[in-house]
C-alpha cells in the first residue's frame, strides 16, 4: 500500500535535530506507526541504518527489556550493532505500555543526550499523561496526530484541487468529496478503502479494539453494557449541549463515574467537549459544553450502526469542528448561545480577534442575523456563513459565504 505523508511530518523532522525527546500521541489508527516508519526510512538514507532502531512495546519481550531499565536497553543497542561513535535514533511505539516511562526516558535523556535521540508514540494521551511525571518537563517536545483533515484527505485521494477556487465544476466535485469525508470519517485506512462494507467492518474493529485495550483498562469498567449505552447516547448527542446530570440519569451511571468516563473519552481522542463563549453571564446563559466526536465515521457507526445515505446538518457542523480541532488550539474554540436560544456554532479566538461561524447545509440570507447580533456585541469580529449551498443568491453580495473546506 502506498504511503502518504502527513502535514505534521515537516514539524517533527525539524525536531530530530534537537536533543529533546519527541512524543507523538493520538488516537489508534491515525497513522502514528506509519509516521514513525516514514521518519525511520528517511533517517536510514541520511545516516547509518543500523543506528535507526524501532521498538514496538506490544511485543512483550521488548516491553520487558525497557521495563528492566534504561541501562539494559542501552546495552541491547550495543548488542544489536549500533555504532556509538555516531548518533543513534531509538523509536519506541506504544510507550504507554511501560510501567514507568518517565524514569526510563529521563535516565536516557540525562545520560545519553546527544548520543541517543528518542522518538516515542502512544495511543492515549491519558495513558501518557498519567504516567509521565513532572521530571520530564523540559525534556520532551509533544505532537498530536489526528485523523486526516480535508486537505490531507484529498492528498490520500491523489487529488490537488485549489480549495479557494470559484470554478463551478471543481466546486461541485469538492462538495461530493467533502460529503464522503463527513460520512465515512478521517481514519487514513478508512479513506483508502473503497468498499463501504469493509469501511464499516474496519471502524467496528477500531471500536472493539479501543474498548478492549484502552477504556476497559483505564476506566476499570464494571458494567460494559452501561458504557456501551453511554457511547451510543453520546454519538446521538454529537453537536448538542451535554447535560451531565441528565446523562447520568439516562444511563444509570453515577455522576462521578460518568465524569471520569467522559474525561477518559476526551483524553483517548474519542470525544471533545467545547465550552461556551460568554462575557455577559446574564444574557449568554449556558455553561454546559457541546460535545463532538473526533471522528465522524466512528460516530455514525456508534449512532446508526452504518453510514447515512445523505448528509445531515449536525454532521456538517461536526466536520467543521473537526477541521478547526486539527489546526487550532481547542482552548480557542467555543460556541455562543443566548437566553433567547440564538446560537452561533463556532467562535474562534485568534489573539484579540474573534471569528464567528454559522454552519448550515443550505444557507439563507436570514442566517446572517444572529451573526450580526454577535458582531454588535463584539465589534472586533469577522463573521462567516458556512455551507454547501447559498439559497438566496441575490443577497450574497457583501456577505462572507464560504464552503466548509475554506474555514481555515
Amino acid at each position: 500500500m502506498k504511503i502518504y505523508p502527513r502535514k505534521i511530518l515537516p514539524q517533527i523532522k525539524k525536531s530530530l535535530n534537537i536533543p529533546e525527546i519527541i512524543v507523538i500521541h493520538g488516537a489508534r489508527q491515525t497513522g502514528k506507526t506509519t509516521l514513525l516508519h516514514i521518519l525511520m526510512k528517511e533517517l536510514k538514507r541520511e545516516s547509518l541504518p543500523s543506528n535507526v532502531v524501532y521498538f514496538d512495546l506490544e511485543d512483550f519481550e521488548l516491553a520487558e527489556l525497557c521495563n528492566s531499565g534504561a541501562k539494559p536497553t542501552y546495552e541491547h543497542l550495543k548488542a544489536i550493532g549500533c555504532d556509538f561513535k555516531k548518533r543513534i535514533f531509538l523509536f519506541i511505539d506504544e510507550i504507554q505500555y511501560l510501567e514507568n516511562p518517565s524514569s526510563f526516558l529521563k535516565y536516557f535523556f540525562d545520560h545519553w543526550k546527544g548520543k541517543v535521540k528518542l522518538v516515542v508514540s502512544g495511543s492515549s494521551s491519558f495513558g501518557i499523561k498519567s504516567k509521565f511525571k513532572e521530571s520530564l518537563v523540559g525534556r520532551t517536545i509533544d505532537f498530536e496526530l489526528f485523523g486526516l483533515d480535508f486537505e490531507e484527505f484529498l492528498t490520500f485521494k491523489e487529488l490537488n484541487y485549489d480549495l479557494k477556487t470559484k470554478d463551478k465544476i471543481v466546486i461541485k466535485e469538492l462538495k461530493k468529496l467533502f460529503q464522503e469525508f463527513v460520512i465515512y470519517g478521517s481514519y487514513p485506512r478508512i479513506v483508502l478503502e473503497n468498499s463501504i462494507e469493509l469501511k464499516k467492518q474496519l471502524i467496528k474493529q477500531i471500536i472493539n479494539t479501543y474498548l478492549k485495550k484502552d477504556i476497559r483498562d483505564l476506566a476499570r469498567i464494571g458494567d460494559v453494557n452501561k458504557f456501551n449505552k453511554l457511547l451510543k447516547i453520546l454519538a446521538v448527542q454529537s453537536g448538542s449541549m451535554l447535560n451531565v446530570l441528565e446523562l447520568a440519569n439516562t444511563t444509570g451511571i453515577a455522576r462521578p463515574t460518568l465524569e471520569n468516563y467522559l474525561m477518559i473519552l476526551e483524553n483517548t481522542y474519542i470525544i471533545k467537549l467545547i465550552p461556551p463563549f460568554y462575557r455577559n453571564v446574564r444574557s449568554e446563559l449556558t455553561k454546559m459544553p457541546k460535545i463532538y466526536f473526533e471522528d465522524l465515521g466512528l460516530k455514525n457507526i456508534l449512532e446508526k450502526g452504518g453510514f447515512p445515505k445523505t448528509l445531515e446538518g449536525k454532521d456538517l457542523e461536526a466536520a467543521v469542528y473537526s477541521l478547526f480541532r486539527k489546526n487550532i488550539n481547542p482552548e480557542n474554540i467555543h460556541f455562543w448561545r443566548t437566553t433567547q436560544k440564538e446560537e452561533i456554532d463556532f467562535i474562534v479566538e485568534r489573539g484579540s480577534k474573534l471569528s464567528a461561524y454559522k454552519i448550515k447545509i443550505n444557507i439563507r440570507n436570514k442566517d446572517r442575523f444572529v451573526l450580526n447580533k454577535f458582531k454588535n456585541h463584539y465589534p472586533n469580529t469577522k463573521t462567516y456563513l458556512v455551507g454547501l449551498n447559498f439559497i438566496d443568491k441575490k443577497m450574497l453580495k457583501g456577505l462572507n459565504f464560504i464552503y466548509p473546506w475554506q474555514v481555515l
